[in-house]
């Protein structure tokens, strides 16, 4: 795990070298170092978990060829093997899976992706052809952000480093931006400017660095395969298990130790036990809240099913307490992040791997991917109900909707946590399923948009509603469970959860590995027929019938609980301040985004408990601070 970046044509790139590394340092703290020839100069930051040695320091340069690289190839031993096998003049000086990928690339060219397993972005500079080739992993866990600035290219792992390059286009991408308020992260490609973007996963770039013009050549390696083949629930609990086994061995592979995350659900605790097998002194490490901030949240007792867990099965366990004292974070948290992602999960992570780091830890297994692969989430669930609900007569649905209307969400100081959950319901029940899955996971509907925004969006709100139905119709059109699955991989796994795990993970120098988020686990349980998922109202069907083989009941079939910081208690609470200061007229209209008199009823009827707005109000924050960091240059 690393950082990695490269500039081509660029008059001051060993400055820009030095950039890099004091902007991407927290990448890999263990080398930093670079290399140049002609036009071309590449980065490296390295966190080193496979082959400690310096020999396995990067940029390696090796026979005509160079390369940079950020992630894992799980697989790289077996691939070694069929290098020496079918090149035999080819000697490893290494014991690195940098290596082995640089010479499948020698020996397959692009076709090397066909074979490598594991989560990458990389660059592999051709000396003699003056040939750069880039690729990003099949579900996009590594980033990788590109931009041209006149007739100069640049790529990194983060893009707080390309907005550090003197020319960088600062212009604001509107559509971004209501996606940002709209999802609170960003789905896509694009970023928040309009001329940086990111490798798409799943696609590799060619560029000829000597010919004018510099024109990326961008296409699509791999596509998830979507024939359903487990109709049987016995043949898909034994092709799961196998599948699962195998990824977790596979994410093992390290020259250091590999610790894991455990929250006490269903996902990071079967993680955590198939891990433990491997390695029987695994550690893990959980999140803790305040119970006063569990009152207005509703929050379930995370750690002591943790605790349950690590006592039964002997972890080295480490609990890590929440406080509002990470308020004091939140400006550099939202630096870290590069994009206003409003979801305090990120809050969780880094804490989690700071916490890990201080005790030497470099690499956590995490339970990532499941709800998305297996029909986790209550908006999925919530979704396919609405199938049964249009059905009602329409005098019954109104007078749902009228008592849901004036349901309070928060009495007394405690949250209500079904108020809230009917009222969401309440948005998109109506509607037709994928416009109904869209707003399940949107803040706002159409006309709230218009009156928080000054500007006309309309046509950027077109481009998300299109973008999304591109997805939800793509696939699997009669199985509405895999349909929703199948969305959830391509936006909200790579738009949100592995964009905010990489970066508040590397923010504290800790490589995160998602055992779940496998070429082979995910292509197993996209095979799964739906009905499998999701089986006599029970979530995760499938999964659960594996994990009962390795957890007790009680973790199995607890009520899912969220991985995130209890903003709801926050926002009305400790971020008060910081709401009215960050969120009050003269800041508002100064920026010009947003109308403050809708901002103001945002907060004041979430204050009175009317209205749950607390993320809503959490992302303004977000997008102000990111603003301040990105745009006004107030880095934190």
């Amino acid at each position: 795990m690393c950082g990695i970046a490269g500039f081509i044509n660029f008059e001051n790139s060993a400055e820009l070298v030095q950039i890099t590394g004091a902007v991407q340092c927290h990448r890999g703290p263990d080398a930093q170092k670079a290399w140049t020839h002609d036009n071309i100069a590449l980065a490296h930051q390295r966190l080193s978990i496979i082959d400690l040695s310096e020999r396995s320091d990067q940029p390696l340069v090796k026979n005509g060829l160079v390369i940079v690289f950020n992630g894992e190839i799980y697989n790289y031993e077996d691939l070694k093997k069929q290098i020496r096998s079918s090149h035999p003049d080819i000697e490893f000086v290494t014991s690195s899976d940098t290596e082995v990928l640089l010479e499948l690339y020698r020996v397959r060219k692009e076709k090397c992706l066909d074979d490598v397993i594991g989560m990458f972005a990389f660059a592999i500079y051709e000396i003699d052809t003056g040939t750069l080739f880039m690729a990003r992993d099949h579900f996009g866990i590594k980033p990788l952000f590109y931009t041209r600035i006149g007739n100069a290219f640049a790529f990194s792992s983060e893009l707080k480093t390309l907005v550090r390059i003197p020319g960088f286009n600062k212009s604001i991408n509107d559509t971004s931006l209501l996606a940002a308020i709209n999802y609170l992260w960003l789905p896509g490609n694009d970023t928040m400017f309009s001329n940086c973007f990111k490798l798409p996963a799943a696609h590799a770039m060619t560029i000829h660095t000597r010919e004018p013009g510099l024109n990326p050549i961008i296409h699509r390696y791999w596509k998830l395969e979507t024939v359903i083949k487990y109709s049987d629930e016995n043949e898909a609990i034994a092709a799961l298990q196998t599948t699962l086994e195998a990824s977790i061995k596979r994410h093992m592979v390290a020259d250091v130790p590999v610790s894991s995350f455990l929250s006490g659900g269903l996902d990071s605790s079967l993680i955590s036990v198939m891990a433990q097998k491997l390695n029987p002194q695994l550690s893990t490490y959980t999140i803790g809240t305040l119970a006063r901030d569990k009152k207005v949240e509703q929050m379930p007792e995370d750690e002591k099913h943790a605790r349950i867990l690590a006592s039964q099965f002997h972890f080295d366990h480490h609990e890590i307490n929440i406080t509002p004292d990470i308020i004091k974070e939140l400006p550099r948290m939202v630096y870290m992040l590069d994009e206003p992602i409003g979801d305090p999960a990120a809050i969780n992570t880094y804490l989690i791997c700071k916490a890990a780091r201080e005790n030497g830890v470099k690499v956590l297994l995490s339970g990532m991917g499941a709800d998305e692969l297996f029909f986790g989430y209550r908006r999925q669930q919530a979704t396919l109900q609405t199938i049964k609900y249009k059905k009602l007569p329409a005098a019954i649905k109104q007078l749902a909707s009228a008592v849901i209307g004036v349901l309070p969400v928060k009495f007394m100081g405690r949250g209500i946590k079904l108020s809230r959950w009917a009222k969401r319901f309440n948005t998109f029940a109506n509607l037709p399923l994928e416009e109904a899955y869209m707003r399940s996971y949107s803040y706002y509907d159409s006309k709230e948009l218009s009156r928080l925004f000054k500007k006309d969006i309309t046509a950027c709100y077109h481009q998300l509603r299109s973008y999304h139905s591109s997805i939800f119709y793509e696939s699997y059109r009669n199985d509405p469970q895999n349909q929703m699955c199948y969305t959830d991989i391509h936006m909200f796994m790579q738009g949100l959860n592995l964009s905010y795990t990489d970066k508040s993970s590397m923010a504290a120098s800790v490589e995160v590995r998602v055992p779940f988020i496998d070429k082979q686990v995910v292509e197993t349980a996209m095979q799964i027929e739906g009905s499998l998922k999701f089986k006599g109202n029970v979530s995760k069907y499938i999964l659960k019938k594996v994990a009962k083989q390795y957890l007790p009941h009680q973790i199995v079939y607890r009520p899912k609980a969220s991985f995130g910081a209890p903003i709801r208690s926050w926002i009305s609470g400790d971020l008060a301040h910081m709401v009215d200061d960050l969120l009050s007229r003269e800041r508002i209209e100064k920026r010009g985004i947003f109308n403050y008199d809708y901002v103001k009823q945002l907060i004041e009827a979430d204050r009175k408990g009317i209205e749950d707005n607390a993320y809503r109000i959490y992302q303004l924050l977000t997008v102000e601070l990111w603003f301040s960091s990105y745009i006004d240059n107030q880095t934190a």
